[in-house]
């Protein structure tokens, strides 16, 4: 499953999509399913993350302040610009500012992997790169849309996210590493959530698209506008992470993961606080899950084309 994840990524979008169609009625089922889902992957995601070992990734300053650096200063910037041909309609503002202000934390490691990446540094970084997108978010927003728009949204949704995703599957995956070195039970649960990682990033995906591929077709008109804002960040943040990466004097792997951090984004994570905001930005879920599906294209031609672009240099001959 792991050689052919991309493939069975796909394949879940599209059985998700065709029981969206078939099933409409199941949009609300599907709604409610999306945060216990997203909940055991993060939960998966976390155990892979070595707790014993992150005060050393912290203390490797040139790649997590590139990435920081990257994703918090650069990235906003790039998306003040892209979001100027949007910034009339509130919904879709807001649905993009959502989701390209931060950071993945999940499949990204998976793609960096397959593209030669230090997915173990992303790894590592993961729990600092989603503290930081939850504290300055609101702070994103209250810059780009205004103080009056902030002050309707309600509050509560991203609080529960940041308990129920975050800091309940952070401390339960660090429980589960201890338990693990100390008896054969956390081990097998380890061992078990390790294999899990692909089916349960295929039921994220196709319970997502599943719950939303109607309201999708639905605003079609009005998503097609954002499809080209996606595409342009895909392709900008190749050239933007290599800068940054070589002005930190990263090495190929690092170079790698650092382009794949600023380009990823998490929606599926966001895709909560979205569903929760009020009636009339209703259409800024759609938004999210838009550029889940923009992406996951893009992920795979980044495999496939980034290490030929980044290339592991060869030793002169004596």
């Amino acid at each position: 499953m792991e050689r052919h994840q991309i493939s069975l990524y796909l394949m879940a979008i599209l059985a998700g999509g065709v029981v969206g169609f078939l099933a409409p009625g199941s949009a609300t089922v599907l709604e409610h399913s999306i945060n216990p889902v997203l909940g055991l992957l993060l939960y998966a995601t976390f155990l892979g993350t070595p707790f014993a070992s992150i005060g050393k990734a912290a203390r490797d300053f040139r790649f997590l302040s590139t990435v920081l650096v990257l994703n918090f200063l650069v990235v906003p910037l790039v998306v003040w610009g892209l979001t100027r041909f949007i910034a009339g309609d509130q919904a879709l503002l807001v649905g993009v500012l959502l989701v390209l202000l931060t950071p993945c934390i999940d499949y990204v490691i998976v793609f960096t992997g397959l593209a030669g990446g230090a997915g173990d540094r992303l790894l590592a970084a993961a729990p600092v790169l989603m503290l930081a997108q939850m504290l300055l978010l609101p702070l994103y927003l209250l810059l780009f849309v205004g103080p009056d728009l902030v002050s309707a949204i309600d509050p509560a949704p991203f609080v529960e996210a940041l308990i129920v995703l975050i800091i309940i599957p952070l401390a339960t995956a660090a429980l589960t590493q201890a338990l693990a070195r100390r008896t054969g039970a956390g081990a097998v649960v380890m061992s078990l959530m390790q294999a899990l990682m692909v089916p349960l990033m295929m039921t994220t995906l196709a319970v997502v698209v599943g719950s939303q591929i109607v309201g999708v077709g639905q605003e079609l008109g009005s998503l097609l506008s954002v499809l080209p804002l996606y595409a342009a960040f895909l392709v900008v943040m190749v050239p933007l992470g290599l800068i940054a990466a070589k002005r930190a004097k990263l090495d190929i792997a690092a170079t790698r993961a650092v382009v794949f951090s600023g380009a990823t984004r998490n929606s599926l994570v966001v895709l909560p606080l979205a569903l929760a905001l009020p009636g009339q930005l209703d259409l800024a879920a759609l938004v999210v899950v838009t550029q889940t599906l923009v992406e996951l294209v893009g992920m795979v031609v980044y495999v496939r084309f980034l290490p030929l672009i980044v290339k592991e240099r060869r030793q002169q001959p004596a």
